[in-house]
């Protein structure tokens, strides 16, 4: 099966900076994220699922952006939210 989100996907420029950890959790305080995503749509960068706050998924929930990537230096894999691939 072949995921066509995944084959569209486009690589943004990141709007925040990996050093930086998850925008939305340092602006709220924390510090507890495990590891950061990036869409694939339009650049935001959030945490992982692994992370209490989650918010990569919810970015996913709320904009509809179907593919995001790691953003953990030397990783390069995919997910589609949609047909919950892995690329």
């Amino acid at each position: 099966m072949t995921c066509q989100h995944l084959k569209e996907a486009g690589e943004p420029e990141p709007r925040a900076p990996y050093e930086g950890g998850c925008p939305e959790c340092v602006a709220d305080g924390h510090r507890d994220w495990v590891h950061l995503r990036l869409c694939l749509e339009c650049g935001y960068v959030a945490c992982c699922d692994s992370s209490p706050r989650r918010h990569m998924s919810r970015h996913h929930a709320s904009e509809d952006h179907p593919v995001m990537r790691s953003y953990e230096p030397g990783e390069t894999w995919r997910w589609c939210f949609v047909d919950e691939m892995l690329g």
